[in-house]
């Protein structure tokens, strides 16, 4: 298929699909249900032996990737705002601020499953 169609077809349903390339995903905003943005998505974390995704990685704050801190998101913890075209997670900028974060040099090993868990804990998802 002629590159240029292709992406054509990829963005012509983009957030009514239900299926999208990672990459489309990438910057989008997540905000929660009172419309306050939270930040947005910096990259998936793909389970490679199921083919699932298990993580949104969040960026919130800072100033051109400068300050900013990362959060690892559980994928059940989000939602698809079709109208709006961006996710939306049912916390607060607090809690958020509070929760197990990292930044771009520090990544956890999200494959541990202590890790995977308190993480599932905090936003209150099913590990």
């Amino acid at each position: 298929m002629n590159e240029s169609i292709h992406t054509e077809v990829s963005n012509a349903g983009r957030f009514g699909s239900r299926v999208l390339s990672a990459g489309s995903l990438s910057s989008d905003d997540v905000y929660n249900p009172k419309g306050e943005k939270l930040g947005s998505i910096k990259d998936l974390m793909i389970d490679i032996e199921n083919g699932k995704v298990c993580y949104a990685v969040l960026s919130f704050g800072g100033f051109l990737s400068l300050g900013e801190k990362l959060f690892a998101v559980p994928w059940s913890a989000l939602t698809v705002d079709t109208e709006n075209k961006r996710f939306v997670m049912d916390t607060d900028e607090e809690r958020l601020k509070n929760a197990p974060g990292f930044d771009t040099d520090n990544w956890p090993n999200m494959a541990d499953a202590a890790w995977g868990k308190s993480v599932h804990a905090h936003y209150g998802t099913t590990y």
